[in-house]
């Protein structure tokens, strides 16, 4: 049986990108039951990628009840919806070989990762005092993606003077306006930039002098993706919304291995189950973003836990 139920998610505080603003975190959960055991997955549908609560549902519920993992990869194309569902079969065959995910998939046991925080999108002021708050982090993202950005981080640099530091952008900037940041974001020590253009205007990025590494989250989705990227971006941000899943990321992330990518793995905003298969991907990424539970005011009945050594694999009774 696959069950499918939405729930709401209460942001410790209103979280802002350049695409707008939100309070509350909406997602999908599935489960998946068979011989009286059940697997548990979530998905966050994402408008950006033409995904609602409805849409990423009925794709779920169109789905032949006995599917397998196998099968799921050509049923449904890449998206929230066969991520939730590949993640629920993940955790489901787990639960019934008595095996962690990590032993299944041959990988040496999970440690802790460094998760970047992010910081919303919001006055210079504001985010001095986000990041004034945070300063004890050692790595921050900060949302960016307006042409006036120049003093937002001037004033997050101020605020948390030895933090790692990495910028996204949202496809809010145009080419000028990335190539006259580009030094600052230099001199004030920014490790990398996420997708500063948008998805379909990224061409500018070819031949274009990047002293910052940038990365591609919005171009980036599977494998399918890759041949796109080239000369353009230097690191791929995998993210299971996008990938359709654990099953493909750990895919995607191989190829781009192989193809020289560095490996960012981030994640939207949901809860502690959505990062939970997330932080087996996460393990030696160059960076990590899966603070999605720090951002709520709410989360799973067992969560993941967050320590100074970073985000910790997940508990059984979470996820796989």
């Amino acid at each position: 049986m696959i069950d499918v139920t939405r729930d709401t998610y209460r942001l410790a505080q209103v979280f802002t990108i350049s695409r707008g603003s939100r309070t509350e975190a909406k997602v999908l959960t599935v489960k998946v039951t068979r011989g009286g055991v059940t697997g548990w997955g979530e998905c966050v549908p994402y408008a950006r990628y033409d995904e609602t609560l409805d849409s990423v549902e009925a794709e779920i519920r169109g789905l032949p009840e006995d599917v397998t993992r196998e099968a799921l990869q050509g049923l449904l194309p890449a998206g929230a919806a066969r991520n939730a569902v590949d993640c629920a079969l993940w955790d489901l065959e787990a639960k019934a070989s008595g095996k962690r995910v990590w032993e299944m998939l041959g990988m040496a046991a999970p440690r802790p990762e460094v998760t970047a925080y992010t910081l919303s999108l919001d006055t210079p002021e504001a985010m001095q005092a986000q990041a004034a708050k945070n300063a004890f982090r050692p790595l921050l993202k900060i949302k960016l993606g307006t042409p006036d950005d120049m003093a937002r981080l001037e004033a997050v640099r101020a605020g948390a003077p030895d933090s790692t530091i990495i910028v996204d952008a949202n496809e809010g900037w145009s080419a000028e306006v990335y190539a006259d940041l580009a030094p600052h974001l230099v001199r004030l020590g920014v490790a990398l930039v996420e997708q500063p253009l948008p998805a379909g205007d990224d061409e500018a990025l070819i031949g274009m002098d990047r002293p910052v590494p940038v990365c591609a989250d919005e171009s980036a989705h599977d494998r399918s993706s890759l041949p796109k990227l080239k000369g353009k971006y230097d690191i791929v941000n995998i993210k299971l919304d996008k990938t359709g899943g654990l099953t493909e990321a750990l895919a995607l992330r191989e190829a781009a291995l192989a193809e020289g990518y560095g490996v960012f793995v981030g994640c939207m905003v949901g809860s502690s189950l959505a990062m939970a298969p997330a932080v087996l991907l996460a393990q030696g990424a160059s960076y990590v973003d899966l603070d999605g539970p720090l951002l709520l005011g709410e989360d799973r009945e067992v969560p993941l836990r967050f320590d100074e050594y970073g985000v910790h694999p997940s508990d059984p009774a979470l996820w796989g």
